[in-house]
């Protein structure tokens, strides 16, 4: 092959590509020429690594080739320009669609756990087997209290945000089994139950109260929101629609495991509170305020801006071009 005629044979060929290449609006017809001139180039560099190697020519086409590939198939967008997509859309809008779960996996949580300190409490067989009475009773008049007080706020804020968070996560990464998020909610719900029996039985409910509303308004939501978001992906799998059944998971995890990474900034405000507010001198009053109006940003972030993403269209899933095209079914 003559590589300097098929160089003056293809030059304006090249040019007429390069110029689509960089052309920021295409008509369709455009669209159309750039494929066919895409298609064109790429055999001219077969030919020209073929028969000449590597040469300035094929340099040259390669770079053609390689800003008419972005072109076609697209780049992915600057992390900085997804990041208010993610926060002000994805995430409120995965929030939303779990708002009724939510809701049911709490009123359930609660009733659990109000019963299991009605239970105890009002039985002393069912107290002594917590343990020895005056060990409870030193829980209820030191302990419970000083758990919150003894390591510095700052330790003892980050050292309940990690667990929490780890907690939140494996509710959401093990939803699908189905079982593990109802355990979790269980688990701390007889937990929660059982220390308020302790407390109601020595006459200490108030202080219960006070020292758990602060932080746990929010804390708890975001458990119960957790325990939604993998509950909705495990009926995503049990009940996949007309989608196939791994299309149907894999679209409900996409989409809920943003809640996992959104849960990680609420519950490290609940830890704030939990660290700096609960043990602190402050009224209880003004404790639990404080706590009310963290949780009250949450239900706004969660209710108020995930309504207006939802109703946008938004359903917290990556976009098309980070998800993949979806196979189309019929019926």
């Amino acid at each position: 092959m003559d590589l300097d005629a098929l160089t003056a044979a293809r030059r304006q060929e090249w040019a007429r590509l390069d110029e689509l290449g960089r052309t920021r609006r295409l008509t369709g017809p455009e669209i159309d020429e750039l494929v066919t001139r895409y298609r064109a180039a790429s055999a001219d560099l077969a030919d020209i690594k073929t028969s000449a190697g590597r040469t300035p020519q094929g340099d040259y086409v390669s770079i053609l080739l390689a800003r008419t590939r972005l072109r076609l198939t697209g780049v992915r967008e600057n992390v900085l320009r997804q990041m208010p997509r993610f926060f002000l859309r994805q995430l409120p809008a995965a929030l939303y669609r779990v708002r009724w779960t939510t809701l049911a996996v709490a009123l359930a949580f609660v009733l659990v756990a109000t019963l299991v300190a009605m239970w105890i409490s009002s039985d002393p067989q069912a107290v002594a087997a917590l343990g020895a009475r005056s060990q409870l009773q030193e829980y209820a008049d030191e302990q419970f209290v000083q758990y919150y007080r003894e390591n510095p706020n700052a330790i003892f804020a980050g050292t309940v945000w990690t667990n929490n968070a780890w907690i939140a996560a494996q509710c959401v990464l093990f939803g699908v089994t189905g079982f593990w998020p109802l355990m979790i909610l269980m688990q701390n719900a007889v937990g929660v139950g059982s220390s308020a029996a302790i407390m109601i039985a020595f006459d200490r409910a108030d202080v219960f109260f006070q020292f758990i509303l602060p932080h746990g308004l929010l804390e708890l939501t975001a458990i119960f929101v957790a325990g939604a978001a993998g509950l909705h992906i495990f009926w995503a799998w049990i009940a996949p629609g007309r989608r196939t059944r791994a299309a149907a998971l894999a679209a409900e995890g996409r989409a809920l495991a943003t809640v996992a990474v959104g849960l990680v900034f609420a519950l490290g405000l609940s830890g704030m509170v939990e660290g700096f507010v609960t043990p602190s001198t402050l009224p209880w009053q003004v404790k639990i305020g404080i706590g009310a109006v963290a949780l009250g940003v949450f239900l706004a972030y969660m209710l108020v801006l995930g309504r207006r993403a939802t109703l946008s269209g938004e359903t917290g899933d990556v976009t098309e071009y980070e998800g993949g095209t979806p196979t189309l079914t019929s019926g």
